[in-house]
């Protein structure tokens, strides 16, 4: 069961469950089964993340929707067609945190140390970009890489969460490109500055296509990533490989800010960073989450004012 956001030929943006059935308008699903259950009452579900913010998102929840309707309908004026627009499945996040060196390989092909705790830092929510998207190579920055990270999403709001409860905190997860100017954030760690504008340039935070309620995947750890460029696989490793779990991680963040619903956390990337170039088409694949797809351009040198 795989939740998603898109956007219809004419612009309203709306959720689909994809389940091995096909796929289906997940919002007009929920309208329909409001009006059998609760006469019309309660909330209307157009965003994912207004249904994480309020609790419903889960496998479960898809599946009574579907399954109720089923038992009285069919559900073919529901079904979607191939050419779906897929929107970022939480498209307005409070935060974006990402963890540096949660791989073991990959911070030693880096000749940086595995840290004795988490390093953390924002990427911009204005940096997100959906599946299918392009990512743009801003002039001038030098060296762009891709780096494939599994991204937890917040499901309630906590703070000074124990690790022993961390996964009542976690809605789902999707996959993220944490997109780096490697040149620009060597610079910023040299001069001892923040790495945020080398993470946060625009279309550097592709996310998706999907968002998979925990439920669906109690095996994690055991998920397999890879990353691809034109075919040629450049990453490759599994969730259980990162150096502080998923539970570690949230109660490490929550200990210094409030976690709130709709919040992302990329845990990290494996080794195997290497340059993007225009042109290129990037898939990262976690198993279980799907494919994210992206094609990369170069952008335009913006004249001067």
């Amino acid at each position: 069961m795989k939740a998603f956001s898109y956007q219809t030929r004419k612009g309203e943006i709306r959720i689909g469950v994809e389940t091995e059935q096909g796929r289906f308008n997940f919002t007009h699903a929920w309208e329909m089964y409001k009006d059998l259950k609760a006469k019309g009452r309660g909330p209307d579900f157009h965003f994912l993340q207004l249904m994480v913010e309020l609790d419903f998102f889960s496998g479960e929840t898809f599946r009574e929707v579907l399954s109720t309707l089923r038992r009285i309908r069919p559900l073919d004026d529901l079904r979607l067609d191939d050419a779906i627009r897929f929107q970022v499945p939480i498209a307005r996040p409070q935060k974006i945190l990402c963890i540096g060196r949660n791989f073991r390989a990959h911070a030693e092909e880096w000749g940086a140390q595995v840290p004795e705790e988490p390093i953390f830092f924002a990427k911009m929510p204005s940096a997100l970009l959906p599946h299918e998207g392009t990512i743009v190579l801003p002039p001038g920055v030098g060296r762009v890489d891709h780096e494939l990270e599994l991204a937890v999403v917040i499901g309630k709001q906590g703070r000074d969460i124990p690790a022993s409860a961390a996964w009542d905190y976690v809605a789902g997860y999707t996959i993220a490109n944490d997109v780096t100017a490697r040149d620009l954030q060597r610079r910023d760690m040299e001069a001892k500055r923040p790495w945020l504008r080398s993470k946060s340039f625009d279309t550097f935070c592709p996310m998706g296509p999907y968002l998979v309620p925990k439920d669906e995947l109690p095996a994690i750890a055991q998920a397999r990533m890879e990353l691809r460029v034109n075919g040629q696989v450049r990453q490759q490793s599994t969730v259980g490989k990162m150096v502080f779990s998923i539970p570690e991680l949230v109660s490490y963040v929550s200990r210094h800010m409030t976690l709130s619903p709709g919040d992302i956390l990329c845990t990290g990337t494996p080794e195997g960073t290497l340059p993007l170039q225009a042109g290129d088409l990037v898939e990262a694949e976690i198993e279980g989450l799907g494919v994210l797809r992206n094609r990369v351009a170069a952008g335009e040198q913006r004249g001067s004012a």
